[in-house]
């Protein structure tokens, strides 16, 4: 599991450079202490950002202690106005688990992978991120509609 730093807390120039370019989660600014991993370890989020598809659906899992929903909440819904107004944004649902579970899945749709990415990098919203507090875990992946028949379509 890795633990996001205050964005350039105890690094060289050269990692802060690294950081800026968003190569893996551990390394994405913005965040305090809250910790990011990978949901598919073979499929990093930051290799998910370089592909160019669309529209494409973020689904973060996330685990948040009981005592710390409330103030979970209140950052989420700063964060997530910040994506609703950015362009490409197409909609959101957060989902809690059933008999008072710990797990949130927030659910987002987007016209593609660079608007997704482009909201993601912005500094304001890389600000807004860096309010979450410390004990949460979070994992980002990002998915595209596949087709099975008689089941679903693409």
């Amino acid at each position: 599991m890795i633990v996001i730093a205050a964005a350039g807390a105890g690094r060289s120039d050269d990692d802060r450079a690294d950081r800026r370019q968003f190569s893996e989660p551990s390394e994405m600014k913005g965040y305090k202490k809250m910790k990011v991993d990978d949901l598919d370890p073979s499929t990093p989020l930051m290799s998910q950002f370089q592909q160019k598809n669309g529209p494409v659906t973020l689904i973060n899992t996330i685990m948040v202690p009981r005592e710390l929903m409330s103030e979970f909440l209140a950052t989420f819904q700063e964060d997530a106005s910040f994506m609703k107004a950015s362009p490409g944004f197409i909609s959101a649902q957060l989902h809690r688990g059933t008999a008072d579970s710990q797990l949130l899945v927030n659910i987002a749709v987007w016209e593609s992978t660079e608007a997704l990415f482009a909201a993601f990098s912005n500094p304001a919203f890389q600000a807004k991120a860096s309010q979450y507090p410390d004990g949460i875990v979070a994992y980002p992946h990002v998915f595209e509609k596949i087709a099975v028949d008689g089941v679903c379509v693409a």
